[in-house]
């Protein structure tokens, strides 16, 4: 091992020369990554598949199609100000003070109801109010944001400007298409005997799903617009059924990467939880929901994952919506004092 001379020890100029000497090799360790890494891209160590999984989970949503002038790239990914340093980790903030109960007491007292002969499926209202997707995607964590640049960048270095936009379109697209086969199977039961065709770009999806969609019955809603008439938001919720007798907001999803766990689902949770409110408290039904389901489906057909949502994990994701819900609005409320 590499010592100081006797004669530097004795003369009392060790201690200056350990701190030269630990700051030169900082220097050297540090200059050695910094021109190691430039031969390579900046975003080369980027988890691509995760964050494949949270732009499909931004661009398969219903809802998005409905956001005026808006895109996945203009308001999530691309974002400057996140694009060169990790941002800080903020706490947490506190409950919101507008805080309102997942369950509506209005609704308490309403008789249970039959299903209905066909199912509900209401347009999205004109008004001006924000959807499920545009408040979550505005309310993206700095973190979350910043990866999510970072792959946005190593994407478009692999594809260009023109094929990462059309990356981005095919996985829309797809998105509709699988929803548009599940609701036809859903639907089944009310249309015609005859087996409808199936799109081969989706095969793989509706094979992966088929297992879960056994045990859904007693289908009340699909695709069909909610909205909460005291918060002002409002969305398009995929299905509301009945999954192993207990009725239920039900989410369908794609995903290239296996999904075992609800913490490894993004926001979905928060999702479906704010589609639960907005049905609870939406005079066009008169019903309540209090569970969920979030149902991700695999392109090669291996089975999905069903998530289950019990009312009381329901409550704790509703309340988790209200904090981003409260965030998006203090953003826009600073924003209209900008201008």
């Amino acid at each position: 091992m590499w010592s100081f001379p006797r004669s530097v020890r004795k003369g009392g100029k060790l201690p200056e020369l350990l701190n030269r000497h630990q700051l030169l090799s900082r220097f050297l360790a540090n200059s050695s990554c910094l021109y190691g890494k430039k031969k390579k891209s900046a975003y080369g160590n980027t988890d691509q598949e995760k964050y494949e999984d949270l732009v499909r989970y931004l661009t398969s949503s219903e809802d998005s199609s409905q956001r005026s002038k808006s895109s996945c790239e203009e308001n999530v990914i691309d974002r400057p100000g996140d694009k060169y340093k990790l941002p800080h980790q903020d706490c947490e903030p506190q409950l919101s003070n507008n805080w309102i109960p997942l369950m509506n007491p209005s609704k308490s007292s309403l008789p249970q109801i039959t299903v209905p002969r066909l199912p509900l499926k209401i347009s999205l209202s004109k008004k001006p109010l924000p959807s499920v997707t545009t408040v979550l995607q505005q309310s993206m964590s700095p973190q979350q944001a910043f990866y999510l640049e970072r792959w946005k960048q190593q994407m478009i270095l692999e594809l260009g400007k023109e094929g990462f936009a059309e990356y981005t379109k095919s996985m829309f697209q797809q998105g509709k298409l699988f929803h548009a086969a599940v609701e036809n199977l859903l639907l089944a039961d009310h249309n015609s005997p005859e087996k409808q065709e199936e799109d081969t770009n989706v095969s793989g999806f509706i094979t992966s799903i088929k297992h879960v969609l056994h045990d859904v019955s007693g289908v009340r809603a699909l695709e069909s617009a909610v909205q909460h008439e005291t918060l002002h938001y409002q969305g398009l919720v995929d299905c509301v059924a009945e999954y192993r007798g207990t009725l239920c907001a039900i989410d369908w999803k794609t995903s290239g990467k296996s999904k075992p766990l609800l913490q490894n689902t993004f926001d979905n949770p928060l999702q479906i939880a704010a589609y639960i409110g907005a049905i609870n408290h939406d005079s066009n039904y008169n019903f309540q929901v209090d569970c969920g389901l979030l149902v991700i489906a695999y392109k090669d057909g291996s089975p999905a994952h069903a998530h289950y949502m019990d009312s009381e994990l329901c409550s704790q994701y509703w309340n988790k919506w209200l904090r981003r819900l409260e965030e998006y609005q203090e953003k826009k409320r600073k924003d209209c004092e900008t201008l």
